[in-house]
Parts: C-alpha cells; sequence; structure tokens
C-alpha cells in the first residue's frame, strides 16, 4: 500500500491529503468523538459487525447522531475495494460531533498498512510496565462522565502513556487501578492463561474498552482445551499464569515476555492463539 486510502461518508474515496476537518470540528477542538480500528484480511474487514455495535454503543454513550449501520458498512467496503486485495492493513472509522456551530458529523474512513514494530510485537512478544490510571477498578461504573468502556477521540492519555512506556525502553504498559488490580493497555486488552482457564477483566466491573478481539478469543477458548471467564488480577499474579498477552484488532495476539522487568515464561500457546485470531507473523 503506497499510501493511506481516505474515504468520506457521501464522497467516496479521495485522494490522502484531502481536508476534511474543519478548524472548528468538535474532533479537533475536543476530541469530541468515537472511532473502531478493524483489521483488514486480504481486502476484506474482519469482525466488523461487532466493531459497528460498540461504535453504535459508545456513540450512543456520547449522544452522537452517529451514521446508520449500513451507511458505515459501505464506508467500509469502499474504503477497503480501493486498497490491496491482499496482506493486512489497519482501518479507522471516525466520526466526529462536527462544526461547534452545529451540523452534520464527519464521518470518515482511512486505510493504512499494519506498522512493522506491530508485526514484530507478534513474532517477539511485548516488554510491558504497569502504570497507575490513577482510579480504583470499580470507579468508573456509578460514573457515566468518565467514559469508561467509550472508544472516544480522546486518546492523549493513551498515547502519553505509550511514550513513556518509550523512555522506559519498553513496547507498552498495562494500567493498574489505585486498588491494585491490572486493567488494560492503553490500545491493547490484557488476556491470560492459568489452571486451564483464557481469561480477561470484566469489561463491566471495571470500565475498561471490551476488546473485539478477546472476545473472539474467550469464544475460542474450548480450541486450547479451556474454558473462559472474566477475573479480576493483580499484576503479581500473571507471573505465575500459564501465559500473558495484550490482544487488539491491528495488534493481534502479542505474548508478554517481560513485566516490570521480570521475564515471564514463554508460553506453549501463543502460536495456537495467533492461529486462531488470524493474524500473520
Amino acid at each position: 500500500m503506497a499510501e493511506p486510502v481516505v474515504a468520506v461518508l457521501g464522497r467516496g474515496v479521495v485522494p490522502a491529503e484531502t481536508a476534511i476537518l474543519r478548524a472548528d470540528d468538535l474532533g479537533v477542538l475536543r476530541g469530541d468523538g468515537v472511532f473502531e480500528t478493524v483489521h483488514v484480511r486480504d481486502g476484506e474487514p474482519w469482525l466488523l459487525e461487532p466493531h459497528l455495535d460498540r461504535m453504535a454503543r459508545s456513540a450512543a454513550r456520547l449522544e452522537l447522531d452517529l451514521p446508520d449501520r449500513t451507511a458505515l458498512a459501505e464506508l467500509a467496503a469502499i474504503t477497503c475495494a480501493a486498497g490491496p486485495a491482499t496482506g493486512e492493513g489497519a482501518l479507522r472509522l471516525v466520526c466526529t460531533r462536527g462544526a461547534e456551530a452545529g451540523g452534520p458529523p464527519t464521518v470518515f474512513a482511512r486505510l493504512a498498512p499494519v506498522p512493522e514494530p506491530v508485526r514484530a510485537g507478534r513474532r517477539v512478544g511485548l516488554a510491558v510496565v504497569t502504570a497507575t490510571l490513577g482510579v480504583a477498578a470499580a470507579a468508573r461504573k456509578p460514573a457515566p462522565w468518565l467514559l469508561g468502556g467509550v472508544k472516544a477521540l480522546s486518546y492523549a492519555v493513551n498515547m502519553a502513556s505509550q511514550r513513556w512506556a518509550g523512555t522506559r525502553a519498553v513496547d507498552d504498559v498495562l494500567w493498574v487501578s489505585a486498588d491494585g488490580y491490572a486493567l488494560e493497555a492503553p490500545t491493547s486488552s490484557l488476556v491470560w492463561l492459568a489452571g486451564g482457564v483464557l481469561c480477561t477483566v470484566p469489561a463491566e466491573r471495571t470500565g475498561i474498552l471490551a476488546g473485539i478481539t478477546v472476545g473472539w478469543l474467550l469464544e475460542q477458548a474450548p480450541a486450547l482445551g479451556a474454558r473462559a471467564a472474566e477475573r479480576m488480577v493483580r499484576p503479581a499474579e500473571l507471573a505465575s499464569a500459564d501465559g500473558v498477552w495484550l490482544t487488539s484488532s491491528v495488534r493481534g495476539v502479542a505474548a508478554v515476555r517481560e513485566l516490570d522487568g521480570v521475564a515471564l515464561p514463554v508460553s506453549p500457546h501463543t502460536a495456537k492463539l495467533q492461529q486462531l485470531a488470524g493474524h500473520p507473523t
């Protein structure tokens, strides 16, 4: 893919350098909008329907007028059709609230290659450090204004966390609640295998983002000879797990090889999980 493919709702595919956002677009001024990033395989978006479901839930929480599902699916289709017919990509669907003075939302899609560092993480695993999110694990459920579980455009904290990880010469951060529970990474979900149970953190209880890929993997747990569960876990407990991974639609399944400077055992289950998720390595 020589350059990203960009498409605008109602206009179709446009040159990648086309100006789309107004200077007063609330997506820029306040991060007021929602998005989804979908893995694209050989020209087809993977698990698009669950992504559209989550986008609709996020928009409802923000009281944002999201275009109807058919229009968003068509936007995804025309964007992917203009990209490569083989290989993998990352499709981002974006909907902002639009101009500050009012009017329709701004809706566009962008298809780009999966960055090589992301692909490398699948092959060699990740070094991760914990960092506090500053709120108790159960704080967000009774406080809807904290937007727990919403995939909003307000990603400044997420990106700042990953930049901080870079200063520590590691690959990513695992957020920890103020009361000491592991939550999620800035752009990924936490998965671990313990005692024949494939686990992730309960999104409803903690207000983390309910991951699309992790949901798929938990449905496939019987293929590992495991059952699926949502559990609370403290970072120290992960050292005794049979495998620990960060997962996302674009990252796929990447093993955590080191947590807070402590090497984790190499899991024999990584290859099977990657096969189940279907991401190339």
